[in-house]
């Protein structure tokens, strides 16, 4: 089972994007899953669904928004290239952008359920201390929920590594700029003999996701523990 020069650069490009994506939406991703956990306030609810939509968005939908809205054209993208000159379209950075609404969700979920075991009396008795409330987040809170960060980012990371249909609308399916696993894996079902090339990327995808998924669950477990 070789692996071509094409496959280990879709490898590579993926592993780029992916790393990028949970990267980018880490801080956010923290923030949210705080606020969702510890907070009740008028629109939680909706902020939920707003979370969780890209889960049952067909991907291809959550593309097409993303095109309109980071598009030469669109009201963020011509921003983004008149004052940084950054492209998104049909480049690996909109690749990582879609990696990374796609897998927020599994992100903000994970680092949620880690707010969520943290004892808030520690965090009651840091402040009765005089610890301010940033301290006492940045001492107690996030040291506390690692477990569900560390989770969300594995989770988030797999996510990345597997996205196809957000990828392909904004970023296209380039090969060496855009083409990531996925898109290596149909473009070379298109060619002869394309189900023997790409065993070797289909296998890779699936330990992957194995790993991720295992470490992922185990992560959440231990957060579990501390909650009981």
């Amino acid at each position: 089972m070789n692996v071509t020069g094409e496959q280990w650069e879709a490898i590579r490009l993926s592993l780029l994007v992916a790393s990028f994506a949970v990267a980018g939406c880490l801080p956010l991703g923290i923030a949210l899953g705080w606020v969702l956990a510890r907070k009740q306030f008028f629109g939680k609810n909706l902020l939920e669904t707003l979370v969780n939509l890209p889960l049952v968005l067909p991907p291809v939908v959550t593309g097409y928004l993303l095109l309109i809205s980071f598009g030469r054209n669109g009201p963020v993208g011509s921003l983004l290239e008149r004052w940084l000159g950054m492209r998104l379209v049909f480049d690996w950075k909109g690749a990582a952008l879609a990696a990374a609404v796609v897998s927020f969700p599994l992100m903000v979920r994970a680092i949620r359920t880690g707010f969520s075991t943290v004892d808030r009396r520690l965090e009651q008795t840091a402040r009765t201390l005089g610890a301010s409330p940033l301290d006492c987040f940045f001492s107690i809170s996030l040291p506390l929920a690692l477990h569900g960060i560390l989770a969300g980012c594995v989770l988030a990371f797999a996510r990345s590594l597997g996205e196809f249909g957000a990828t392909i609308m904004i970023a296209g399916n380039i090969p060496g700029e855009t083409r990531t696993i996925p898109l290596q894996i149909y473009n070379q079902l298109e060619s002869p003999g394309g189900i023997q090339q790409c065993t070797g990327l289909v296998l890779f995808s699936v330990l992957i996701s194995a790993v991720a998924l295992w470490v992922g669950g185990w992560l959440e477990r231990r957060s579990a523990r501390h909650l009981a």
